[in-house]
């Protein structure tokens, strides 16, 4: 299924200093310019986009990334995340015209595994520990188009670049069957 690809805003490093994804509600830290490699996907199909994520964490908002991305208006962002205090922990960004910012469970460990999946009808994100158990972090309807693009990318939004080590990728054309315990 792997067999498309487009990079967005790709120049210089992949790893360069504040590089992001995010449309400011108010308008005053909206930055769209970190490279993000992705891949087609038939929206009107199933899908499961997996990976398992270890970003570096140098400073605040550094991260590894999943995303859905329709449009600079329309796209969702799953990271594992350093916070402002300096914590790690798996991050949600649900973008329509505006971003929102959901910041979920705190993790010590060094890697996560993050699952991006959808019916055709629900989108589904979840973390892992150990790629086995899952965790709910979100559910809401899929309203992207027929095509959209799945993929990955790191951030370093007011840091001096960084990078994260992305294993075990995979997409496939199904979904999980159950949306609580995302197996």
């Amino acid at each position: 299924m792997l067999q498309d690809f487009m990079v967005l805003k790709m120049s210089g490093s992949r790893f360069e200093a504040k590089k992001d994804y995010f449309n400011d509600p108010g308008g005053k830290f909206s930055n769209n310019s970190a490279p993000v490699l992705l891949s087609r996907v038939d929206n009107k199909k199933p899908f499961t986009l997996t990976a398992k994520v270890t970003p570096s964490f140098k400073e605040t908002y550094d991260a590894g990334v999943l995303y859905i991305f329709s449009t600079e208006k329309l796209w969702q962002k799953f990271a594992f995340e350093k916070d402002e205090r300096g914590r790690t922990r798996v991050v949600s960004v649900r973008t329509i015209e505006t971003s929102d910012d959901n910041n979920h469970d705190i993790l010590t460990n060094e890697s996560v595994f993050l699952k991006v999946t959808s019916d055709t009808k629900t989108v589904g994100l979840y973390y892992s520990i150990d790629n086995v158990t899952w965790n709910l972090a979100r559910l809401y309807k899929n309203n992207y188009p027929d095509v959209i693009w799945v993929g990955l990318s790191t951030q370093s939004p007011i840091g001096n670049g960084t990078t994260a080590i992305f294993e075990n990728c995979s997409l496939t054309e199904n979904s999980i069957k159950n949306f609580r315990e995302g197996i």
